[in-house]
């Protein structure tokens, strides 16, 4: 911490954290409300959906490797591919779960698609699309440490690894607790 190279590794992570779970909170949100709203939508794409959860994300980093390589944006995707499926899950189970008295309400007082959309499926969604992000954040800080450690040694896996290569305990648990304080944080 006194040579600045902790903080380094901790912008380093947080750096790769905030840009994959940003690209997975406005790729969720949207897709989970236009899933929630169109059946043939919901229809076409809920296998796949769930095909892709299904999939254990470590399994798809090889994979993920061979196409794009050692740099950032296959990093970015890890994260995005951890984060991504409990806001959408979330997102769309509570735009599905919207009454329909609140549908009737906004129909007879003539609202556009435009309008029940900021006035009414957003704001009763909110909740639940912020449930799903709470839980992301934990699944995404997951897949930052595993992207790091498989993808390229950066941020926070790197002083995992060379911790655990040089039987630095100390070290390993520093690291372990900055992940677990990063997460307390931005669960608050």
């Amino acid at each position: 911490a006194s040579s600045g190279e902790l903080l380094a590794l901790i912008v380093d992570s947080l750096t790769l954290f905030g840009t994959g779970f940003a690209i997975a909170f406005a790729v969720a949100v949207p897709l989970g409300l236009l899933i929630a709203r169109v059946a043939a939508l919901r229809v076409a794409l809920e296998s796949y959906i769930v095909a892709a959860y299904a999939t254990p994300m470590a399994a798809v980093i090889p994979f993920i490797l061979s196409l794009m390589g050692f740099g950032f944006a296959p990093k970015v995707l890890v994260v995005t591919l951890f984060s991504v499926f409990p806001i959408l899950f979330n997102t769309i189970e509570g735009a599905r779960s919207l009454k329909p008295e609140l549908i009737e309400v906004a129909r007879s007082y003539r609202s556009n698609e435009r309008a029940f959309w900021l006035d009414v499926l957003l704001p009763y969604t909110l909740p639940f699309i912020l449930t799903g992000t709470r839980q992301a954040i934990g699944r995404g800080l997951v897949g930052m440490v595993v992207a790091e450690f498989f993808l390229s040694a950066t941020g926070i896996g790197r002083m995992i690894m060379e911790s655990s290569r040089d039987f630095d305990l100390p070290s390993v648990f520093a690291a372990i607790l900055i992940i677990t304080a990063l997460g307390v944080v931005l669960m608050g």
